[in-house]
């Protein structure tokens, strides 16, 4: 028998990705209702977002 190497997808609540990236949690709903975040729902109240999506926001600023 071979075990699988694919590992799971992780998620995190919009409070921890809140937390872990500084953004508010009104920031990331207004991402994800313009469609610049994917969000995840599981039954009518949980929502939980992608850390690699999330991270995708930050983009770097270029300088002089």
């Amino acid at each position: 028998m071979t075990t699988s190497t694919k590992s799971r997808r992780q998620f995190e609540s919009l409070a921890d990705a809140a937390e872990r990236t500084g953004l508010s949690i009104r920031t990331l709903r207004r991402r994800i209702a313009a469609g610049q975040l994917p969000a995840y729902r599981s039954g009518p109240r949980v929502l939980r977002v992608d850390p690699t999506d999330v991270d995708r926001l930050m983009v770097l600023v270029p300088t002089a």
